[in-house]
């Protein structure tokens, strides 16, 4: 299969999560349990045999959701309830929830209730991961969950099963890491609605069989010829850049996304491993110890603003595009405090508050075409 053929595959997979998974269930022959946004433990599923399902939320009517999140809550986490309650994740057999925020607290203890046919499996990371107390609680809290999904399963999670899967995830995040690398450099064929699906669908597939269609793509990429791209380019930053018709606003204003800084995207990937001898628990914990410039992880000197100011310079992009999802009280924490940051080193940035529910683009539209003007003018 050509390059460009796996690349159409995986954005229809995209666009259509719920028969994306059924069909790999199908396929695989593997049961499956969704994982709440972000950082949940997958090769601990991917080792019980299940098949690890990203829970981003998604655009529906919300109707049964408010009967027990407010209006004022993050659309991801209202629309995954909306979604539980209607019955959409009914191919689950368990979810996996991290409490990073207030709403993820309250869906936790909420989703017990209304969606009381999915059992849910709570974790909590420590804030002060770094420390040896904090590290060892990590590890901790991995093993609980580890025996909570094999009690699910009524199957043993030997250490060398974990390893395993450590071993494909890593190869995964080995190839995404590569992947935004290249696709950075043809961005005429890696558009921004293209590049965000590609990654996406990696959410609802096998990671084994996913990230073999991403070394395809990466070949193929490879084999073409960099051409100059006239467009301006840009860096992304938030939790998600959805709805993705947003994307084909940028792709119409030919703003290409040369990197991002995105919960949904690199942030999951982004940190490696350090080389040690001291078993998979401990590699696992120390990717999560290592993260920096997250928004859902303490840091006192935070590094977010240095991190986006770095990755223009990388990538000689032509400012910030921040996808602020509204309601969501940590990145709105943040952004004044990068915002300063990266405006005093002379980046131009676009605030795009964003929720899942939108229906009219054309504010929008106005301000991706006034940004990608002034962006122009500045070169």
């Amino acid at each position: 299969m050509e390059y460009l053929d796996i690349i159409k595959k995986l954005e229809e997979e995209a666009l259509h999560p719920k028969k994306s998974v059924i069909k790999e269930i199908k396929e695989t022959g593997k049961r499956a349990i969704g994982c709440f946004p972000i950082y949940t433990p997958e090769e601990i599923i991917y080792a019980a045999g299940y098949l690890p399902v990203a829970m981003w939320g998604g655009n529906t009517e919300l109707k049964l959701a408010d009967k027990y999140l407010q209006s004022f809550c993050c659309s991801i986490m209202r629309a995954n309830i909306e979604y539980g309650m209607k019955g959409v994740y009914n191919m689950l057999e368990a979810v996996v929830l991290p409490t990073f925020c207030d709403t993820l607290k309250c869906v936790c203890e909420n989703w017990k209730v209304a969606v009381p046919n999915i059992p849910i499996i709570p974790i909590v990371y420590p804030q002060n991961r770094t420390i040896e107390c904090g590290f060892e609680y990590m590890e901790d809290e991995f093993k609980r969950v580890r025996d909570e999904i094999s009690r699910l399963s009524n199957k043993e999670i030997l250490d060398e099963d974990i390893e395993k899967s450590f071993e494909i995830y890593e190869e995964y995040r080995n190839a995404m890491r590569e992947f935004v690398e290249v696709a950075s450099d043809y961005p005429q064929i890696i558009t921004a609605r293209r590049r965000h699906l590609i990654i996406k669908a990696g959410q609802f597939a096998d990671k084994a069989r996913y990230t073999k269609d991403i070394k395809k793509i990466i070949d193929g990429l490879y084999k073409e010829e960099k051409k100059p791209f006239r467009g301006t380019k840009v860096i992304a930053t938030g939790l998600l850049s959805e709805p993705v018709e947003i994307l084909d606003i940028f792709d119409d204003n030919n703003i290409a996304l040369v990197g991002d800084d995105l919960a949904q995207e690199s942030r999951q990937w982004r940190t490696i491993v350090k080389d040690n001898s001291e078993g998979v628990w401990k590699k696992m914990v120390s990717r999560i110890a290592d993260q920096r410039g997250d928004t859902f992880f303490y840091e006192y000197m935070k590094s977010r603003g240095d991190r986006l100011i770095e990755m223009v310079k990388d990538k000689s992009a032509d400012g910030v595009v921040v996808f602020m999802m509204k309601f969501c009280d940590p990145e709105e924490y943040d952004y004044p405090i990068y915002k300063k940051e990266v405006e005093a080193a002379g980046i131009p940035i676009l605030y795009l508050e964003l929720d899942q529910q939108i229906t009219s683009y054309e504010q929008i539209r106005t301000r991706i075409q006034s940004y990608s003007e002034m962006l122009m003018m500045r070169r």
